[in-house]
C-alpha cells in the first residue's frame, strides 16, 4: 500500500494556478482568487481536506511563499504540526521556518516516489505548480481536488505539462456549481 499524493488547488478556467492569493507571488493578475464573490461553500472542500491531510508537500516557491504566513494563520492551525515535506534542489535546513512543524527537504521526484512507498495517509500538494507538473508526468499523484474560477487570464503557470506522455485516465469523484460561478472538481488518476 502507498500513500496517496493529493493536488489541490485554484485554477482558472483557461487552466492557470498562477498566483491566486495576490501579485507579490508573481502574476500581473494576481489576487484573482478574490476578485470573485465570495461564497462560503463553494470553499467547503478546504475544510474537508482537513480531516484526509497527514502532511503536506510543497515545491520551494511555495513553500517560501507559505511559510512566513501560515504557521501564524487561523485558517491552518490544524496544519501546524503536521508533517512538511519540501521539493527542491536549493534549499538548506537552514532557509526552513522554525515555527511551522517538522519539515523534510526532498531533493528528487524519486526522493517522492520512496515517501509514497512508506506508511502514513494522504499527502496534500498546496499551490507548487512547477511540482505539480513533474510530478503528474512521473505518475505520482494519485488524485486531483481542483476549484475552478470562472475568468480566463491567458497566461500564467498551468498545472498540466504540455510534455508528450502517455494518456492517463481521471475519474469523477465529487463534483459541485456554486452561484459565484466557481466548480469543484475531484479526480481520481485511474491505474
Amino acid at each position: 500500500m502507498t500513500r496517496e499524493l493529493v493536488y489541490t488547488g485554484f485554477m482558472t478556467l483557461d487552466g492557470v494556478v498562477d498566483s491566486p492569493g495576490g501579485k507579490v507571488e508573481g502574476h500581473r493578475s494576481g489576487g484573482w482568487v478574490f476578485e470573485t464573490e465570495f461564497v462560503p461553500e463553494a470553499y467547503s472542500l478546504k475544510g474537508e481536506e482537513l480531516a484526509d491531510t497527514t502532511a503536506l508537500m510543497f515545491g520551494r516557491h511555495s513553500y517560501e511563499a507559505f511559510a512566513p504566513i501560515w504557521p501564524k494563520s487561523e485558517d491552518h492551525a490544524a496544519y501546524q504540526d503536521l508533517p512538511k515535506y519540501v521539493v527542491s534542489t536549493g534549499l538548506t535546513d537552514a532557509d526552513l521556518v522554525d515555527d511551522w512543524g517538522p519539515t523534510t527537504i526532498l531533493r528528487s521526484t524519486e526522493d517522492v516516489a520512496e515517501l509514497k512507498r512508506g506508511t502514513g495517509g494522504a499527502i496534500f500538494i498546496h499551490g507548487s505548480a512547477e511540482l505539480a507538473r513533474r510530478l503528474s508526468d512521473a505518475d505520482l499523484i494519485d488524485r486531483y481536488h481542483l476549484l475552478v474560477f470562472p475568468m480566463l487570464l491567458g497566461a500564467g503557470k498551468s498545472l498540466f505539462s504540455k510534455a508528450d506522455r502517455d494518456k492517463q485516465q481521471l475519474r469523477l469523484e465529487d463534483s459541485a456549481a456554486y452561484s459565484n460561478g466557481v466548480v469543484k472538481l475531484v479526480y481520481s488518476v485511474v491505474r
